[in-house]
Order: structure tokens, then C-alpha cells, then sequence
């Protein structure tokens, strides 16, 4: 090898911490991949959701709608197999460097679809990360990587996907990242092959979908940041944990009772229950992307309105969690953190309310997630705003203060076993 070749690969190996540049390249095929495997995702529930969503329907069809959904997948999990997921997936990625095999995926695909579109209390952003996760193992299998280099290609598509929902590349490669632990990120050789897949990701769906770089939360804009912002977002945190530690709690109570089921039974119980929740409040459907912006532009609310309305999505993503309906809990986080943050403002009418409702949102979903880092980064690039210092405060203390209490049983510390180069 010459001595310039040889200066080049070490200046390659410094930047991309020692990945090969052959796995960098399929870490931009499976962003691309990622990129138009989650286009297509999207499309298909927005399909869907014309036909299914809670606006399309009121009342007792709801009982009709969400009872049949459930029916569909326990009967689907029953012959095609469980679709697994996030701790499944958690744990392979520690074990093996890979996910679960495509064929989790026919089960999968179909219950999500229906789940979330029907109005189901989760959102799309676990089934699609479970699938372009998988997708980039497949691509790993192929191409008889090690263990190590296994690991960084299914990070990426896992990043990836989770850009494709959240257009934020940044925040959604270090998401990706720091939820495979409950203290912090540790695969750091895997962070800028993340961030390269999810950029290839990220161009290629705003391609495929036409969307553009516009905010995705509609927060205003505050004039600058105070220091007392600085300690109201220590409060947030202290409410984003509070929020965490209920849907934790909650979630896991009711898993325990819905096990006494049989498990064809889970998913029918589950939507008949969501129904009787939506005939009290349509808070407690869908996953709350669209909810979250009304409540943002809901004018004169009062903080009875805004706990009611946080108290109707946790009952609702809860029971969906525990029925075994499949989706991911980030957004729902999301709208429980708006909703707190702006009862706090209305309590404290002095605090900045973007400042607050950023902050309650990062919090809620840190206190779950244990990704500190990547949920403000996530709030501050899907709002648009220069929110980033109080919102990472904000997610700090709720980290701090879920330390203990955790849902994703799979997260742990990372197995330096499955760094050994010569396993496969």
C-alpha cells in the first residue's frame, strides 16, 4: 500500500472511527433503501387513515371498527407469527448486531397498518423502525458482515426510519443510538455512519413525498431565551418524569392483567376498550401528531382542559401498549409533554409557553425512552426553534429522575462479547 493510500485510510479511519468503507457504502444504500421503504409505509396508512381514522366514524362503529381490528390481529399473530418488537429488537441488536429476521414483517406490516389507522393510541414510528431495521440487517446477512459492522448498518436503518417520521436527521440518529441503553449512548462508532444513513433516508422520503423543511410542530418563536428559562426547564423535567413514570406504571399494570387473556383475545379486548375510551374523549385516539397541534393553537384552554385531554392519551396509548396493538409511544409522549407544558403556563402565565411546552415534551419521552440527547434534539428540530438549551436541561432531570423506572427491559449496558471481530 502506498504512503499516500496509507495516509488516506487513516484519515478515513479517524473520521469514521475505524468503519470500512464498504460498509459505508451500504450504510447509504440502506438510508436510501430506508428512505423509500418508509415513503411507502407512510403512504399506505395515509391511505388507509382516509377510510379508517376516528373522523371518519363516531359512536358505537367505533365498537364495530376497533373490535374488528383487534380480532384481525389476533387472528394474523396466531398463524403468521408474532410481529415482535421495539425490546425484541433492542435485544437482538446487543446480542447478534442484527434484528429479527423479514419474516416478522408479514405479521407486522398488515397489524400496524390497521392499528394506527383505525386510531389506535400509537404511532407509526416503532412498526417503521422495526422494518427498515430489519431491511438493513437483511442487507448485513447478505453481505457477510461481522457482528460489529452488522451493528452500525441496522443503527442506520433504524435511524433512517425514524428520520423518515420525524425529519429531524440529527436527533433521530442519536435517538437510535442511546435507545439501545438506559444510561446513556455506546455504540459511539455507529453515531456518524447514523447520521449518514439517516441524511440518505432524509433526502430520499422529502424526494418521495414532496414534503418540505417546514416545522412540523406549530410552536411560536420566543424573542430569546431568559435565565430563568433555564430553571422552569428543571421544572419541566420534574413533570416530563412524573408523566413517565404513570405511563410506565400504568403500562405495566395493565400488561399484567392483560396476560390473564388469552392472547387471540388481547388485541379484541384492547379495541373494544380504546372504543369505550374515544366515546369519552377523542384525545384517547390516534396517536396525537395532528392533536398535538391543536392543542398547541387551542386559545383560552384551562388546565383542567389540558390535564383531561394528557389524562385521555395516556389511558388510550396505554391500553393500546398492553392489548398488544401494535405502534410506537414516542408521539403520544409528545402530546402528554404539550399538554403539560402549557397547563404549566397557564398556572404561571410569566413562564415563555414555547420554551415550557418544548421542554414537557422532551421530558415525557426521555423519562421512557432514556435517550437524553436525541429526544431534545428530535422537539427542537421537528419545532423549528433555537429551543435546545432548555429543552436538553429540561431532559436531563427527567433522566435523572427515571433512572430506576424503566419499560424497554431489553436496554443494558453494552456487550463488549459482541465486539469481538471474529464473530459472525
Amino acid at each position: 500500500m502506498s504512503v499516500k493510500r496509507l495516509r488516506w485510510r487513516e484519515m478515513f479511519d479517524g473520521v469514521f472511527l475505524g468503519v470500512e468503507p464498504r460498509v459505508l457504502g451500504l450504510v447509504v444504500l440502506v438510508g436510501v433503501g430506508a428512505g423509500l421503504v418508509g415513503a411507502g409505509y407512510l403512504l399506505v396508512l395515509h391511505v388507509l387513515q382516509t377510510v379508517m381514522w376516528p373522523t371518519e366514524w363516531s359512536g358505537a362503529v367505533g365498537f364495530a371498527i376497533l373490535g374488528g381490528v383487534g380480532l384481525f390481529a389476533g387472528l394474523v399473530t396466531r398463524f403468521a407469527g408474532s410481529p415482535g418488537d421495539v425490546e425484541l429488537l433492542v435485544d437482538n441488536i446487543h446480542v447478534s448486531g442484527s434484528a429479527p429476521g423479514l419474516r416478522r414483517l408479514r405479521s407486522l406490516l398488515p397489524i400496524s397498518w390497521l392499528c394506527i389507522a383505525s386510531g389506535g393510541a400509537m404511532g407509526p414510528e416503532a412498526p417503521l423502525v422495526q422494518t427498515t431495521g430489519s431491511l438493513a440487517s437483511w442487507t448485513a446477512r447478505r453481505a457477510g458482515l461481522l457482528v460489529r459492522e452488522s451493528r452500525v448498518l441496522t443503527i442506520a436503518g433504524m435511524a433512517a426510519g425514524f428520520t423518515v417520521l420525524f425529519g429531524a436527521p440529527l436527533g433521530a440518529a442519536i435517538f437510535a443510538l442511546e435507545l439501545l441503553h438506559r444510561r446513556g449512548l455506546q455504540y459511539y462508532e455507529a453515531l456518524l455512519p447514523a447520521v449518514l444513513g439517516s441524511l440518505a433516508g432524509y433526502a430520499v422520503s422529502v424526494a418521495a413525498t414532496g414534503a418540505g423543511l417546514h416545522p412540523v410542530f406549530h410552536l411560536s418563536a420566543p424573542a430569546s431565551l431568559r435565565a430563568v428559562d433555564l430553571a422552569w426547564a428543571v421544572v419541566a423535567g420534574v413533570g416530563g418524569a412524573v408523566v413517565a413514570v404513570a405511563f410506565t406504571y400504568l403500562s405495566t399494570a395493565l400488561r399484567a392483567g392483560a396476560r390473564r387473556l388469552r392472547p387471540e383475545l388481547r388485541p379484541v379486548v384492547g379495541g373494544l376498550l380504546l372504543a369505550a375510551l374515544g366515546l369519552a374523549s377523542a384525545y384517547s385516539l390516534t396517536y396525537g401528531e395532528q392533536q398535538i397541534n391543536r392543542i398547541l393553537d387551542h386559545h383560552g384552554g384551562t388546565v383542567a382542559f389540558f390535564a383531561l385531554a394528557a389524562l385521555a392519551k395516556l389511558l388510550g396509548t396505554s391500553v393500546t401498549l398492553a392489548s398488544e396493538w401494535r405502534g410506537g409511544f414516542i408521539i403520544p409522549l409528545f402530546f402528554m409533554g404539550a399538554c403539560l407544558g402549557r397547563a404549566f403556563h397557564v398556572v404561571v402565565p410569566g413562564t415563555d409557553e414555547a420554551v415550557m411546552v418544548a421542554a414537557c415534551m422532551a421530558a415525557a419521552c426521555t423519562g421512557v425512552t432514556k435517550t437524553p440527547l436525541g429526544s431534545p434534539l428530535v422537539v427542537s428540530e421537528m419545532a423549528g426553534l433555537r429551543l435546545l438549551p432548555t429543552t436538553l436541561v429540561a431532559s436531563l432531570v427527567a433522566f435523572m429522575l427515571t433512572s430506576e423506572v424503566g419499560l424497554i427491559h431489553t436496554q443494558r449496558e453494552r456487550d463488549v462479547v459482541g465486539d469481538d471481530p471474529e464473530r459472525r
